[in-house]
Order: C-alpha cells, then sequence, then structure tokens
C-alpha cells in the first residue's frame, strides 16, 4: 500500500499520524512506535513490524530449517552434560 498525504508540523514539532495510517499499521493509542531517519525519510514502524523484518532477513541468512534457537539450546546441553 503505498499512499501520501500531507501533514502539517506544530509549533513544537509534533506529526499527526493519520487514521488510515494507523489502522493500517495496527498502530492503538498508546503503542510505541520506532522512528528512524534513512537516506532522509523519516519511517515509522512498530515493534511487531520491526520483529518481522528481523526474522525475515535471520531467515534469508540462516537458510531453510535452520534455528539459532534450536542451536543454542543444544549447545547449552551439551556443555551442561560435561559438567
Amino acid at each position: 500500500m503505498e499512499q501520501a498525504v500531507r501533514v502539517r508540523v506544530s509549533e513544537k514539532g509534533r506529526l499527526v499520524i493519520p487514521a488510515q495510517f494507523r489502522e493500517a499499521m495496527g498502530i492503538e493509542p498508546g503503542d510505541v512506535v520506532e522512528m528512524r531517519l534513512e537516506e532522509n525519510e523519516l519511517r515509522v514502524a512498530t515493534r511487531a513490524q520491526r520483529l518481522r523484518e528481523v526474522r525475515r532477513r535471520m531467515k534469508n541468512i540462516l537458510g531453510p530449517g535452520r534455528s539459532l534457537a534450536e542451536e543454542l539450546i543444544a549447545e547449552r546441553r551439551e556443555a551442561a552434560g560435561d559438567e
């Protein structure tokens, strides 16, 4: 979904995220969002969106069928067995 709207920056530097954007992103009152500046553009994401992106990137790096969590658990069990 690519949409663009114009919003006015308040005297205190505040922006209002339009309702249709909040709904599309699943942002509820009181939610915390992450803001970052990329290539001179302001990007806004929810924590859940950022986690999904990190997981997607890790899956691409690790390849199919590999789980770092399972590997860590196996290493810990092996280390515990050596004690």
